[in-house]
Order: C-alpha cells, then structure tokens, then sequence
C-alpha cells in the first residue's frame, strides 16, 4: 500500500464522522420566505411610518445574510477532508454562527439607537397597515420556524439562522402589539418601546450562541460533558492504573473529540482496553477517541486533568 493510499484510508475515517448534514433544503426555503417578508415590511414600514416594522424588516435583512451564510457553510461542511485539511471544512459552521451572533448584536444597537431617537420626537403611525404587514410577518416566521425546528438543537450553524427568524417572530409580535396599542389609544410611543423589548431579547439568543460558538474555537469542554465523570469512567476500566493529559473538545456540532494518555497494568490487554474506552466514551456521545497506552511496568505518571 502506498503513503497515499494509507493517508487517504485515514482521512475516510474522518470523514465517516457522524456529521450534521442536510439542512440546505431547510435553509433554501427559510431564505425565500425570510426575503419575500422582508420586501413586505420594508413598504409597509415606509408607508405605515412605523419604526418596528422597519426594525424587523432591518432585522430580516440581516436574517437573510446570515441565513445565506449558514447555507453556504452547510454546503462547503459537506467537501471532503484533505491531507492539509484533515477535518475537511466542519469548523467553518462554527465560524458561520459566530458571525451570526455577532451581527445580531450590532443590529440590537441598531434598533435601540433608532428607538431612542423616536422617542425625542414621536412621528405619525399608521396602525392599520401596521398590523396587516405584522400578521403577514409573523405567519411567514411561524413556518420558517417550524422548517429549522430540531435542527437547531444539534447545531450552531442552524442556531443562528434559528435565532434570527425567531428575533423575527418577536418583531412581528412586538408590531402587533404596537399596532393595537396605536390603534386603540393613540400612544404612538408603544413603537419605540416594543423596539427596545425586542432589542433586548434579540441580545439574550445572540449572547449564548457567541458563548457557544467561542468555547468551541477555544476547544473548551462541552458544557454537557463532565471532564472528571470522564476521567472516572476510563480509570474504572480494569487495567488501567491512572488517567492523564486527558482533552476533551467538540470539533463541529455533532461531532466530540477526546484525546488522553492511559497507563496500563498489562501491555497484552491494550487493545482490550482501548475498546472499553471507546465503549464507555461512546455512551457520552464522544464519538472521536485517541488513546496512547503507556506500559505500567515502567512507572506511572501522575494525574494531570
């Protein structure tokens, strides 16, 4: 067998990964819902003077970007590993939400800003037109959600297209809201204020998918994962006599590495216990395991987790 044959046999095993793919479709039609809502409010907003629904249609802007970009990165996710590239492009979903967080902030300032500034001089508001680009929003958002539904629980790169449609959502309710305000009272500053309200709980999703998207560029220890219940779990294992340098980090949604050094007891028991470590890993959800055996007999080195 030649080096390439062997490196190539190498990297199908990374690519054999349990990956989550296929999330293009959803995306395609969340971007064409999301960009044929955007138009809607974008007119009624002008013609209804109505800052919420600018604010959302602001916001569906850059729901479609990052939506765009999502679906860019669940398309390049899907190419191959390489010899320079051994993890192919997974970790470009992470970059993705990351970005998606990120613009999820800026635009939260955005809106806050604009709102402020409603508030030193209240302009006119149509409420009537208001409400009926609102109601159309938010069906529109109600079925986008339903397409990412699941998806955005195993990962981040959906969780940011997720959470922009939801921050949608909230922008076509908080216009409603606004809209029957104006209309039954003629309290034109329930705009800015429902601006804000939806600021504000744009800000929380953003924060905890920034969070989630640094921790795993800084191949933190998943949040779920317990490094010292891992350390026990593989030092029960009869044989190995300590645990050591033991890593633990997620390298792309779905997909958890862990790397560490096991002293054991009896060289000709070392494949046996390498397949109980990945037994007992497997049952974590850690899916990629690297082990180095060390020999017993030479001394044992101490504990480092």
């Amino acid at each position: 067998m030649t080096s390439n044959d062997s490196t190539d046999n190498a990297l199908k095993c990374v690519q054999s990964a349990p990956v989550l793919r296929g999330h293009k479709r959803s995306l395609r039609l969340v971007l064409a819902i999301t960009l044929t809502v955007m138009v809607a409010e974008v007119l009624g907003g002008w013609f209804a003077n109505s800052l919420a629904l600018l604010a959302d249609a602001g916001h569906m802007l850059t729901d479609a970007a990052a939506i765009g970009l999502a679906l860019f990165a669940a398309w390049i996710s899907d190419r191959p590993p390489t010899a320079s590239k051994t993890f192919g492009y997974l970790r470009l979903e992470v970059l993705a939400a990351l970005v998606n967080g990120s613009t999820l902030f800026v635009l939260a300032g955005l809106i806050v800003w604009h709102a402020i500034d409603r508030f030193v001089s209240p302009p006119d508001v149509e409420p009537q037109l208001m409400l009926g680009v609102a109601a159309i929003g938010l069906m529109a958002n109600v079925i986008a959600l339903k397409i990412l539904h699941g998806g955005h629980e195993h990962s981040l790169n959906i969780r940011g297209a997720f959470l922009h449609v939801l921050g949608d959502l909230l922008g076509s309710v908080g216009a409603l809201i606004a809209g029957v305000i104006i209309l039954t009272t003629g309290w034109t500053l329930a705009d800015p204020i429902t601006s804000i309200v939806i600021a504000v709980l744009i800000l929380g999703g953003a924060w905890r998918l920034v969070r989630d998207s640094v921790d795993v560029l800084l191949e933190a220890t998943p949040r779920h994962i317990s490094l010292q219940q891992v350390a026990d779990r593989i030092s029960s294992i009869p044989d190995i006599l300590e645990v050591h340098d033991l890593h633990v980090w997620t390298v792309t949604s779905g997909v958890i590495a862990m790397s560490g050094h096991a002293i054991v007891a009896e060289p000709s028991r070392n494949q046996a216990v390498l397949e109980a470590v990945q037994r007992r890993m497997a049952k974590l959800g850690i899916n990629h395991v690297t082990v180095q055996i060390e020999d017993g007999k030479n001394g044992c080195a101490e504990i480092s987790i």
